[in-house]
């Protein structure tokens, strides 16, 4: 910590000079997350020998974010968000580097250890949004954490488009092709780390504690914070209807988003494949079916953050409940859409993108709903909470949504989901009755 009295320092100057550190090491990390949901899928296959674990590097990165979530939250409690977020980040540089010795190497294990080191990259990135809301003014919280999730957009597009480049990287490295992308995420991942640690100072949450110090003018916050666990969380959560609310509202969002997008690949392929069948050759069909997931997925990644400014924007100008309904009300709108129009691929993609707009508002309004819900020896804690028990909804909604496509087929996998966005929708219009009458 610096030695400069927190009454000569301006806040919101520095709250402006976190949103931009924040977004900048956003921008640099997120190409190691695109790197690997590109192409972990096949070097999985190619490592493991079998099709059948093609999915396990999506799934043991999702559950390491989650699993290291709240001892990360914990790390920040303790010594910053400075602290939390570059020992996440160099974790995931780590695993980076760790997945190109197990190309060198032909080893699986050492695959899936480094997609584990990389979901603490993912867990630093979710904590980066609530780092960017510490010194915020209540009327621009949403403007602020939106901010920091919309650079995420840049690296996840650019990630998938460097295999190429990384390719001829990986030839000059003496590495093999499809290492190479991976030698551009340990760059970015290690530039984002540098960022944060040279340029987060002063640290925002532990200004933050200092000027609720000075504030009161005793020069004591009264409680400590608390220790961090799952069930202190959830203690401060239930104590709060509004953090309750706002908890439910990103865990649902993100439980419906993974389930629904997670199956829409396979359902295209399946779809496009069937429509061709007797026009063209199989490998016609192929092609038709990649260019056409590609475009959904691609479209569906934009929905999700390319437009977080707005509902930021609307999350302080039309309020975090109004945010939040509309955002389960898109999430209600794209699984019928998606769901109904199944049959037709543009409708599949017209729900995807609304899928991703829905999850992008319900995110931005609950994130900054429940940090504000809580009290501030509670915040901390209960945001390490949440993103825990997000990737544990994401892990949830992409094991059993296989399940149910084979059991009641993409359109009850869509209509099932619609049932978890109803309910926070309903408990999100009952809340906003009962602020209105009271």
């Amino acid at each position: 910590m610096t030695t400069t009295s927190s009454t000569a320092l301006d806040p919101q100057r520095v709250q402006r000079r976190t949103v931009f550190l924040l977004g900048s090491a956003q921008l640099l990390s997120g190409i190691g997350n695109g790197a690997t949901l590109s192409i972990g899928s096949l070097l999985a296959v190619d490592l493991s020998g079998s099709e059948a674990w093609a999915g396990s590097i999506t799934t043991v990165l999702t559950l390491a974010a989650a699993v290291t979530a709240l001892p990360l939250a914990r790390l920040a409690e303790a010594r910053g968000r400075r602290v939390g977020l570059v020992t996440g980040l160099l974790a995931a540089m780590m695993g980076a580097l760790l997945v190109i010795g197990s190309v060198t190497a032909q080893a699986f294990p050492l695959l899936l250890l480094g997609a584990a080191f990389l979901g603490l990259g993912t867990a630093a990135n979710l904590q980066a949004r609530f780092a960017a809301v510490d010194l915020a003014e209540p009327e621009r919280r949403g403007r602020s954490l939106s901010t920091v999730v919309w650079a995420i957009t840049i690296g996840a597009v650019a990630g998938p488009n460097l295999i190429q480049p990384g390719a001829a990287v990986g030839a000059a490295l003496g590495l093999p092709p499809i290492a190479g992308p991976f030698v551009f995420s340990a760059a970015g991942l290690l530039l984002a780390a540098v960022v944060l640690f040279a340029g987060l100072r002063p640290d925002p949450l532990l200004l933050s504690r200092r000027l609720a110090s000075d504030a009161l003018k005793g020069g004591d916050l009264g409680n400590p914070p608390i220790r961090g666990t799952i069930r202190s969380g959830l203690r401060a959560v239930r104590s709060s209807p509004q953090a309750l609310l706002a908890l439910a509202a990103v865990v649902a969002a993100h439980g419906v988003m993974v389930a629904v997008m997670s199956m829409t690949p396979l359902h295209l392929q399946q779809l496009v494949g069937g429509t061709h069948q007797g026009h063209h050759g199989g490998t016609s069909d192929s092609t038709d079916a990649l260019v056409i997931i590609g475009v959904t997925i691609s479209l569906h990644i934009a929905g999700m953050f390319a437009l977080s400014p707005l509902w930021g924007w609307l999350t302080d100008k039309a309020g975090r409940l109004q945010t939040i309904a509309m955002g389960h009300g898109l999430l209600l709108l794209a699984v019928f859409v998606a769901g109904f129009g199944q049959h037709e691929p543009v409708l599949v993609t017209a729900g995807l993108i609304l899928l991703g707009l829905g999850w992008s508002a319900a995110t931005i309004a609950g994130s900054t709903l429940l940090a504000e819900s809580v009290a501030p020896d509670q915040r901390v804690t209960v945001q390490g909470v949440s993103d825990t028990l997000m990737g544990a909804a994401g892990a949830v909604g992409g094991a059993t949504s296989g399940l149910l496509l084979a059991w009641i087929g993409y359109q009850g996998l869509n209509i099932a989901s619609s049932v978890i966005a109803a309910a926070v929708l309903a408990l999100a219009a009952v809340m906003g009755a009962r602020r209105t009458t009271g």
